[in-house]
This record gives structure tokens, sequence and C-alpha cells, in this order.
């Protein structure tokens, strides 16, 4: 079937594009700062590799964001947890398709889900802990686990010919919204609330976003000229 190429077609896919980029975007990032509040340690080694990279900076420079490899792994640790689209669909197009001895007729809709095979104890260890060192260059058990669809434990953006297309642009958007938080702002909860009371509850829908809404206190911060991640 041939569409044709015209502005309405063209706005209607950019609306799609940018929208649905846009929407697991700030999902993500919300689920990002919900587990660094809940993993003190976690938020003070990111924080500190922000402002050694961006020392002297008045604020984030993308340009500068391809050194922030812990931030890296502390956003895919966020997507193998919270994955934004926690089921991908796909049609099989292929009579002769089995699978785990099953055989799965043509033009059935076979639904993966993303959520379930990311905390599988098969193939992560301590799946339900936010551990960004496992996706760490360096790390003992490191696995060298990218946004393309070949490691399938990992695909929170899908796999095959009709992964997400937004994948980069999403990415994008996470990263400089979180360097820039982490890197102007100290967090604190309110009064009274710890980090391990934080309420983790997802409401799933077509994205897996939070039940509860995350109340947190920025607190400005000019960052030191100098700063070190060891130890």
């Amino acid at each position: 079937m041939r569409v044709s190429l015209n502005h309405g077609v063209i706005r209607a896919v950019l609306i799609d594009a940018v929208g649905a980029a846009l929407d697991t975007s700030t999902t993500t990032l919300r689920w990002a700062m919900a587990e660094l509040i809940a993993n003190p340690r976690v938020m003070h080694k990111a924080q500190l590799e922000i402002r050694r990279v961006m020392a002297g900076q008045q604020r984030v420079h993308e340009a500068a964001l391809r050194d922030l490899h812990y931030l890296k792994a502390v956003i895919k640790e966020t997507l193998r947890l919270h994955p934004p689209a926690p089921f991908v669909p796909r049609v099989c197009l292929d009579d002769r398709i089995k699978i785990q001895g099953y055989h799965v007729p043509q033009g059935t809709i076979v639904v993966a889900n993303v959520w379930a095979i990311s905390r599988d104890p098969k193939y992560w260890e301590d799946p339900d802990m936010f551990i960004p060192e496992r996706f760490q260059q360096g790390d003992p058990d490191h696995r060298c686990f990218d946004y393309r669809g070949f490691d399938f434990e990992f695909t929170p953006f899908g796999a095959g010919r009709r992964m997400c297309p937004g994948t980069s642009f999403a990415h994008m958007n996470v990263e400089i919204a979180l360097a820039s938080l982490l890197y102007h702002f100290d967090w604190k909860l309110p009064d009274g609330a710890k980090p391990e009371e934080i309420d983790m509850t997802e409401l799933w829908g077509v994205t897996v976003t939070r039940k509860a809404k995350l109340f947190l206190h920025p607190i400005p911060c000019i960052p030191p000229a100098v700063a070190s991640i060891d130890g």
C-alpha cells in the first residue's frame, strides 16, 4: 500500500515521533530521579562524575556527554528496571515459525514482555536491585549492552526492523536533562521522608509510569572546580 507524502502525512509522522519520544523521555527521567534519590550512593557517584567532567562550566554542554560513562550506566539501569514501553507486539509473517516448540500461525500477534525479561534472574544478578555498575566498562560481569536490540535480555526500545525510531532522540533528551538536574542541584526528600520508604509502585498502561508522585527539594549548587569519583 502506498501513501502519498504530503504535508499532512509529514506533520502526522513528526507529531507521532516527537510526541512518543517526549512521553517516554519524561517517564524515564521521573524513574531515574526516583531511583537516584532512593539510592544515595549512586546519586553521589553520578553527581561527582558530572561535576568533574563539567568543572568550570556554567551549564551542561552536549559535547561533554560522551564522557559521562556512569550517567549512561544509570540511564541503562533505569531503562532495564522501568522500560517505558513494557510490551513489544509483533505480527508473525510466516506460518512455519515455532517458538520453544510451539507453532505460531501466520498473522498471530506475539507480545514480548520487556519488563519481565529485564528482571529475569536467569539473565540478571540481583534483578530487582538498582546497580548501574552492571553496565560499566571494567566491571567483571560487564557485557556491551546497547540499544540496537542485539541483546534480547535488554531491549527497552524493541528490536529488529521496527524498533523505536526515536531511540537516539529520546536517550539524548534524558541524558542532557538528567545531567543538568544533577549538575546544578543537590536533591533531598521532604522532612521526615527516608530513601528506603519511596513508593516505587508502577502504574501500567501504554507506558509504565509512577503511581505516586515524587516530591523533592532542589538545592541550588555551585559545583567545585575539581571533584573525584574515586572511593
